[in-house]
């Protein structure tokens, strides 16, 4: 089997136009995916550098073979006619890790053509830290090292207002262009960079709310033996995910002139309002699978169809699903329901394993925009609280005490002080002191979780049972 680098494999050369914040699975298989096909189809021809987000991260094990991989799509198409396609993905054209080469990583503000930024830092990711100096080398938060890129891109193109960056955040918040930009100001005021500064990203500088949508379950570790003998390269970068894919951009249809990707035959939108898909798809999609993914995998199954096949958690999604959650929107019933209905026929797709320990990255960020909203809605709505949601926070609490599954080391994967956080709450061994630590951590939800009426008294009920009788009759006593 042949390694895959640009010496062994027919790889395509483009311009650089894109620098991207992440290197992980989701972007690959959808940004670059993307951006490969608006190439093919349309006079894009754009390549992306690929900035590593956190120390520590993965850009290495792309630079070591030439940022070069395979993406491997599964399910149906709208013809509901199956479809297992492999692609070979050749528009990254380098990654560059900023802790250790942060002189490159400035060096593409003087691109001229660089024109687009994209991100995936997670929920999390998108945050003001004012323990971040502009003096960092690079800045620990995103938004941090984006301001270190545009004030060298204001200086070295002395404030020509033509040489802006179009950016596009695909984090998974509501709003996320316009919880960025504001990150951005704050460094701006913060780091005192001046107001011609301000006034050259304010006006040289588009920053949009998006909204991405495509499971990506990863590397497909159950079946990587066959892809690989399929494409014929030691791939370790390979990637899978389902066919259906959506971009939603709040922009002017005039941004399509610059990145034509509804041109190319794909489910790109430019639109005056992302608004509308975002909360429907944010709710009945990310909110079940936040939750699902711990009840799920404390129950014994690894994957979302496991989860959605299993006649008892079964139950649970769908009652997160059409019950709870969809209850707490605002679009027609019949809408909503069918919209729901598509989700888990999504979550079926027998030609996709999505592995629950994959989607529990960074949970507690993740159940604060996902399924926190749809808890208090629910509340207000109907005077009681939805229990299989408040199960699923119950769920998470569990994961992040750590432990085994079987022979499983269960290891969370969090920001250290939440995994400080649970470690030190789960060590007083009382299950009422870890709910109302974790709901009172105003760090996490920004706000003290213990002041909604009965949330307190069910999470540490719900902790009790779990600890006592396990996950699975945890779920038989919510149903």
């Amino acid at each position: 089997m042949k390694q895959l680098n640009r010496n062994t494999a027919l790889a395509r050369a483009y311009t650089e136009k894109v620098i991207q914040f992440g290197e992980g699975n989701f972007l690959r298989a959808f940004v670059e995916w993307i951006i490969q096909k608006t190439d093919q189809k349309t006079d894009f021809n754009g390549s992306v550098v690929a900035i590593q987000p956190r120390a520590g991260g993965k850009i290495k094990n792309l630079t070591d073979q030439d940022c070069l991989y395979h993406v491997n799509l599964q399910g149906l198409d709208s013809n509901g006619k199956p479809v297992d396609s492999i692609e070979l993905i050749d528009v990254i054209s380098r990654g560059i890790d900023p802790y250790k080469d942060f002189d490159n990583f400035l060096k593409l503000a003087e691109q001229s053509e660089m024109r687009f930024i994209v991100s995936n830092t997670t929920e999390a990711g998108i945050i003001f830290d004012p323990s971040c100096k502009f003096t960092d080398k690079p800045a620990l938060s995103y938004p941090g090292k984006l301001v270190q890129l545009l004030y060298h891109r204001y200086e070295f193109f002395k404030g020509d207002v033509s040489k802006g960056f179009i950016i596009l955040p695909c984090e998974l918040i509501f709003h996320n262009g316009k919880h960025l930009k504001e990150c951005i100001l704050q460094y701006i005021t913060h780091w005192n960079l001046g107001l011609d500064f301000k006034n050259w990203f304010n006006n040289a500088c588009s920053v949009y709310n998006t909204l991405v949508d495509r499971i990506v379950p990863g590397y497909p570790k159950d079946n990587v033996e066959q892809i690989l003998n399929r494409i014929g390269y030691d791939d370790k970068q390979l990637v899978k995910g389902e066919v259906y894919h959506l971009w939603v951009i709040e922009a002017p249809e005039s941004l399509s002139s610059e990145f034509p990707a509804d041109k190319a035959g794909l489910n790109v939108m430019f639109v005056p309002s992302e608004a509308p898909y975002h909360e429907r798809k944010v709710t009945l999609l990310n909110g079940p699978h936040t939750v699902l993914s711990p009840v799920g995998y404390l129950s014994g199954l690894d994957t979302v169809r496991e989860c959605c096949e299993d006649a008892l958690i079964g139950r649970f999604v769908d009652k997160v699903m059409y019950e709870e959650l969809l209850s707490t929107l605002n679009l027609p019933k019949v809408e909503l329901t069918k919209f729901a209905g598509d989700v888990k026929s999504r979550f079926l797709n027998p030609f996709v394993k999505h592995f629950v320990t994959s989607i529990m990255l960074n949970s507690f960020p993740k159940f604060k925009t996902r399924d926190l909203p749809g808890l208090k809605i629910y509340h207000d709505r109907k005077g009681t609280l939805p229990k299989c949601i408040v199960l699923g926070l119950a769920a998470i609490c569990t994961y992040y005490k750590g432990g085994k599954r079987g022979n499983d080391e269960i290891i969370p994967n969090d920001a250290p002080e939440i995994i400080d956080l649970l470690k030190n709450l789960w060590a007083t061994n009382n299950c009422a002191e870890v709910a109302k630590g974790v709901l009172s951590d105003v760090s996490i939800w920004d706000e003290n979780l213990n002041l909604i009426p009965g949330l307190t008294a069910m999470l540490t009920e719900d902790l009790e049972i779990i600890q006592k009788e396990g996950m699975r009759k945890a779920v038989e006593m919510v149903l």
